[in-house]
């Protein structure tokens, strides 16, 4: 369902070129957990941001469900990315004056989506990430584990092709980490959602189904995680 084919990236720094990615070719199928494994520097955040649809590689062709998104306008990817991508932060981003229902129907409030059934959507993941008797709280009462739920819940509302996760567990302590990643797996054995997750921890990509890792801009090696 996602395919990277030859897919470079560089950009100009103090008049040289930089070259961040070399030749990536990989393919995701739908379901699967991934976790993009690389040290600071290694590329792994430039891919993601390539394969979500926030920036366009210098070279090489990028399919989701068989749309090339490297081809699209911005208007029409912003559309896409609406629609077809869920994206959580390691930051969280959600939006402090919002309750934690309505970050959740944030996504659907642009697809125009009924307040009925934007609310009716977010108590169903609220519910399905243990949050639904927060609803009504704003971010800054919960912890920071609460919060990444929110942020799950909030990429799981427009039912995406695939969710892209950028080092969720960063903030947080070991205990809380083992619970999100706990509800990633839950989610993608339930509803067969597939996550592409970024880390520079061995431990968090173990958890994952497979395993890419890349070295200065190169993937050097695809292996299987432990699914614990």
């Amino acid at each position: 369902m996602l395919q990277v084919e030859d897919v470079s990236h560089a950009f100009r720094n103090a008049g040289e070129t930089v070259r961040v990615l070399d030749k990536i070719n990989l393919s995701v199928s739908k379901g699967e957990t991934v976790a993009l494994l690389g040290s600071s520097g290694s590329g792994k955040s430039t891919l993601l941001h390539l394969m979500a649809g926030f920036m366009k590689p210098t070279e090489g062709r990028i399919l989701i469900a068989g749309q090339d998104i490297v081809k699209l306008n911005e208007n029409r990817l912003a559309e896409y990315r609406r629609s077809n991508i869920g994206y959580i932060f390691q930051s969280y981003e959600l939006i402090a004056n919002l309750t934690v229902r309505e970050n959740v129907e944030l996504p659907l409030v642009f697809q125009r989506v009924s307040g009925t059934k934007r609310r009716i959507k977010a108590m169903e993941l609220l519910e399905q990430v243990g949050l639904a008797d927060k609803h009504e709280m704003f971010p800054s009462q919960l912890s920071g584990g609460q919060q990444q739920r929110v942020s799950i819940a909030r990429a799981l509302v427009s039912e995406p092709s695939v969710i892209f996760a950028d080092e969720p567990t960063g903030n947080l302590d070991t205990t809380t980490e083992d619970e999100v990643l706990g509800i990633v797996k839950q989610l993608n054995a339930e509803r067969q959602m597939t996550f592409i997750v970024v880390t520079h921890e061995a431990e968090v990509a173990e958890q994952m189904g497979r395993i890419i890792t890349l070295r200065q801009g190169r993937l050097v090696e695809g292996t299987g995680g432990n699914r614990r």
